[in-house]
């Protein structure tokens, strides 16, 4: 899934190596492109470093079943290609890298394109003999991958989880919870989208540090406790705008992973039904939070622990959810104003 940030790393590491002439003799890697020219057909290109003997140029072998007829095999010096037609799908069985006189000791860079456009590139070490060629991107495997990206991040998000506990505060009945967690998901849905496809570009650190501010601004409003204001008669109009904003925090994170070549609709909808995933997952915690909370003041003090009872604590919680807030939005805006 995380395929652009392995062709970054991978990246680098060849410009390094072309750059850095005292270690030159060091770094270099065996480079190895494999590109699919049309369905279970396969042009295979390496240029071998510097540091090999020419003698000792490493042979490269595709999984078994593919075959290389010998009169398409071309190349001398420190550049060698080959054809191979498979009977199968190579997907995940193992492309081999042999000396024939002994192993140099040399990193390998090994970058593979499909025939529909799908990219990736493995960085092997130097003890690596074997390289597995990466599964074919599927609708399942990408709908399951993003999911869990989706979940796992806003699980792990305490600004939206911060955010979300302000609007349940707000919200109040269940009603109007339900709409406005409604209203949220809509906008950030459309926010992600835009961002994720490169159509709309806002850079990250002020996104982030106005979405610290959007949580102080909730804060302040539970605090204040105006029932008659915007925020509280209309809670779904509060949701839905800052609902935009953090649409653009949701969508740095792909722009970190990034997106399949082939299922980009397929990974932004299930990050996007993850995210919710999430949200569902943590209000179910709250609710069952609070019921525990009602049964054990029942238990132990025969009492009911209503809403109306915990009311008091709303303020010092808003106080102390808006200083949290208050300081990340300062740190925010001090790591990008400074940079």
């Amino acid at each position: 899934m995380k395929r652009h940030l392995v062709a970054a790393a991978c990246s680098i590491a060849v410009m390094a190596s072309l750059s850095t002439s005292a270690r030159a003799h060091e770094s270099r890697p065996l480079y190895v492109e494999i590109t699919e020219t049309a369905p279970l057909s396969f042009a295979v290109r390496w240029k071998i470093p510097p540091t090999v003997d020419v003698r000792n140029a490493p042979e490269i072998t595709m999984p078994p079943g593919c075959v290389a007829p010998t009169d398409l095999g071309s190349g001398r010096g420190s550049l060698r290609k080959m054809t191979f037609h498979c009977e199968s799908e190579p997907a995940g069985q193992a492309l081999g890298i042999r000396y024939p006189a002994f192993n140099p000791s040399v990193t390998a860079l090994v970058r593979i394109e499909r025939a529909s456009g799908e990219k990736h590139s493995i960085l092997a070490s130097p003890d690596q003999v074997e390289v597995i060629i990466p599964e074919r991107e599927s609708f399942g495997a990408v709908a399951r991958d993003y999911m869990e990206l989706g979940v796992e991040h806003i699980l792990e998000g305490y600004d939206h989880l911060l955010f979300l506990v302000c609007l349940l505060l707000i919200a109040g009945t269940g009603r109007r919870i339900l709409v406005t967690i409604t209203g949220f998901t809509l906008a950030h849905s459309v926010t992600l989208a835009l961002s994720a496809l490169g159509i709309v570009r806002v850079p990250v650190p002020p996104v982030e540090a106005a979405i610290a501010l959007s949580i102080v601004f909730l804060a302040v409003e539970i605090v204040r406790g105006d029932k008659n204001s915007l925020t509280y008669r209309y809670p779904i109009a509060v949701s839905a705008s800052f609902g935009l904003l953090h649409g653009f925090g949701f969508a740095a994170v792909l722009g970190e992973t990034g997106l399949p070549q082939t299922e980009i609709p397929t990974a932004l909808l299930f990050f996007n039904l993850g995210v919710e995933v999430g949200q569902i997952i943590f209000v179910a915690a709250v609710v069952l939070a609070y019921q525990a909370v009602r049964l054990a003041g029942n238990a132990l003090l025969h009492r009911d622990i209503s809403l109306d009872a915990l009311r008091p604590l709303q303020k010092p919680a808003a106080y102390a959810v808006g200083i949290l807030a208050a300081f990340w939005m300062v740190e925010r805006v001090a790591g990008f104003w400074v940079s």
